[in-house]
């Protein structure tokens, strides 16, 4: 294991993000989740559903 990451912990068990933080972290982590599920599923609209472009030739 890398050292880097138990000084990043040790930083952040310091000095914890404040509940907003967290709450936002969360909710774009769910948020994702759900487009996740609903890609996953098919019941996206037609509009967010991602096309191949044509390639440009060099």
């Amino acid at each position: 294991m890398d050292p880097r990451w138990l000084m990043s912990a040790k930083r952040w068990v310091q000095n914890p993000p404040s509940r907003k933080k967290v709450y936002a972290v969360l909710g774009i982590i769910a948020f994702c989740a759900c487009l996740y599920g609903l890609e996953q599923a098919g019941a996206l609209p037609d509009w967010m559903q991602a096309e191949r472009g044509a390639r440009i030739p060099r």
